[in-house]
């Protein structure tokens, strides 16, 4: 019996894309044979991925298929529709409300794909969350057997020197403040904005802000952004678009802090990612946040940006408690290790297997 995956998607550099090469090889060196099923790819991806509708050829009531679930997903229809062993995992779907002053349509599809995974609660063996957060949405929509499966991250891709040119730029002696993701109305990038206003004016004049985020579909909410920051005359605030991972672990080398503002979160794969290179984190919490960072970094529960933004300098100015908040945050990493998680991921194998 062979264990493959079913997505709507495989893309170079995405985390979830990233977490489903993993899965396959951590599959594969457990003895079983795993392919990759989606309707997109990209070149650098190609040659890991497989067309869904070949899977006619591959479907066997013995095998299992793992499905990342996503909204609109035609490959959907065929997972529900094959003999095989099905298990869910399900990345979550932002509330639709985030999007109805910027994105109409998908505000719509995120609306939509909560009715959908209703629909499927009696269709798989089992669903599992990355989050014991995106575990009891599940739970909540009807789903009997649930688990938690964090996703399988590979951080050793961030042991490079990153690019030499995005290094030149900004690694120049400037306290550098950072943040990772979509740029969406839910991450809430003018919080950060906000905070960096404050940190700049009373703290420390020489700093800069690094939003790392594609916002390709977003204009409506990144034009927001922009009039935001020239109302607030703020210079150094660099909204990157989409970075290549080369650009990503410059920018992580060139920050002296980590800043997540962001309101809904189902996992947040870039509070690990700063976790691993050694950079603080200060993060609102919200959604999976407080789960993901498994007691590392710091939390804040409320939006007061002028204390966070003294809450920053000390963090930057106060060495030893600095060192404290990175010595924990390295405990918080032992949760991600590869064998941890593999472990886990096994261990669903089995339990399906059993039924």
């Amino acid at each position: 019996m062979d264990v493959h995956q079913f997505a709507t998607s495989l893309s170079y550099g995405d985390a979830i894309s990233d977490e489903m090469l993993e899965i396959r090889k951590a599959l594969q060196q457990n003895g079983y044979g795993s392919e990759i099923f989606i309707k997109y790819y990209d070149n650098k991806t190609a040659r890991y991925a497989r067309d869904f509708r070949e899977y006619r050829n591959f479907s066997s009531e013995e095998n299992v298929v793992i499905f990342h679930f996503s909204i609109g997903s035609p490959v959907s229809k065929m997972f529900f529709r094959i003999p095989d062993k099905k298990v869910m995992i399900y990345h979550n779907i932002t509330p639709f409300t985030f999007f109805l002053d910027h994105h109409r349509i998908l505000a719509r599809e995120c609306y939509k794909g909560r009715l959908e995974l209703k629909m499927f609660a009696d269709k798989v063996d089992l669903a599992l969350g990355d989050s014991e957060y995106n575990r009891r949405e599940l739970e909540e929509a009807g789903y009997r057997r649930t688990g938690v499966l964090p996703l399988l991250l590979d951080l050793s891709k961030f042991d490079q020197n990153g690019d030499p040119v995005t290094n030149e730029i900004f690694d120049n002696g400037k306290k550098t403040l950072l943040f990772v993701g979509r740029v969406a109305p839910h991450k809430k990038f003018e919080d950060a904005v906000k905070v960096f206003y404050y940190y700049k004016k009373y703290f420390h004049s020489e700093s800069q802000l690094i939003l790392a985020g594609d916002y390709r579909g977003m204009e409506k909410y990144y034009a927001g952004l922009q009039r935001l920051i020239k109302k607030l005359e703020l210079e150094d605030v660099h909204i990157t678009g989409h970075v290549d991972l080369s650009e990503l672990a410059a920018y992580f080398k060139a920050a002296d802090l980590y800043l997540s503002m962001s309101e809904h979160e189902g996992f947040g794969v870039p509070l690990i990612e700063a976790f691993y290179n050694r950079v603080p984190v200060v993060a609102f919490e919200a959604g999976a946040v407080r789960e993901t960072m498994n007691k590392g970094g710091v939390l804040v529960r409320r939006k007061e940006m002028l204390r966070i933004a003294a809450l920053i300098d000390r963090i930057n100015e106060d060495g030893e408690f600095r060192k404290k908040l990175i010595e924990g945050q390295n405990k918080a990493l032992e949760k991600y290790q590869k064998d941890n998680v593999n472990w886990i991921l096994m261990e669903h194998i089995r339990e399906v297997l059993r039924k």
